[in-house]
């Protein structure tokens, strides 16, 4: 999936080089809203965050079962961050949820908007979902705009929804439906810009649902941040 500079492609084994040295960078920027393994129950198993090879492989498992679409971003040639299409459901749902981090020195130039504009419109249109959700903690005000900027409803609150920087953090639910976009969220995100006359700069993209993609090393429904 390509719109200009921004690629969206499967991620790949071979990624692991490139993949780690932009997690090594932005790790003071991710780390707040990164995935984290809640301490072990008294009944329940030990945890431990998977490897890279591990987790790619993990992911390649969940997509060949239909239940995550997996894809590493590339900014003008380079990879600066991750989207997955996490917790697909068929049935009657029909649904998924979109997880998501790019590098810091990208932020601010529409990648983000683009890369989830794009996946919305290929789970719609070539996958066949009806819904897609996007969960952000509160306080991840850069995300947030990711989706207010697409036109993504909010729709409520989950308390203690999901396992961030070593705590329980309430997320807020943001939710589109194959219905409110007859034309392309694609389209419609163009248009915006286009009516802008100007790169974007209505705030830097950050992470999404946290720790979208690193969390991804062994927690499906976590996948998309």
């Amino acid at each position: 999936m390509v719109d200009g500079d921004v690629v969206l492609r499967p991620i790949r084994l071979r990624d692991q080089r490139a993949w780690r040295e932009v997690n090594r960078r932005n790790r003071d920027w991710l780390r707040p809203w990164e995935a984290t393994i809640p301490p072990p129950t008294p009944s329940g198993p030990i945890a431990h965050r998977p490897t890279y090879r591990q987790m790619v492989r993990h992911l390649r498992a969940e997509a060949n079962a239909g239940r995550m679409l997996p894809f590493v971003i590339e900014y003008q040639g380079r990879l600066v961050g991750q989207l997955t299409v996490a917790g697909i459901t068929w049935g009657s749902m029909c649904s998924g949820h979109i997880g998501y981090w790019v590098d810091q020195s990208v932020a601010g130039r529409g990648v983000m908007p683009t890369a989830v504009a794009l996946v919305s419109d290929h789970c719609f249109r070539t996958v066949g979902l009806h819904r897609i959700e996007v969960c952000i903690r509160p306080e991840n005000g850069p995300s947030r705009r990711v989706v207010e900027k697409l036109g993504f409803r909010e729709e409520g609150l989950r308390p203690r929804y999901l396992h961030i920087d070593g705590a329980w953090r309430d997320h807020l639910v943001f939710a589109l439906t194959a219905e409110e976009v007859p034309e392309g969220l694609l389209a419609r995100w163009q248009r915006r810009r286009s009516a802008q006359g100007r790169p974007d700069q209505a705030g830097s993209d950050q992470v999404g649902p946290e720790g979208a993609g690193r969390q991804n090393r062994g927690k499906p429904g976590s996948a998309g941040k």
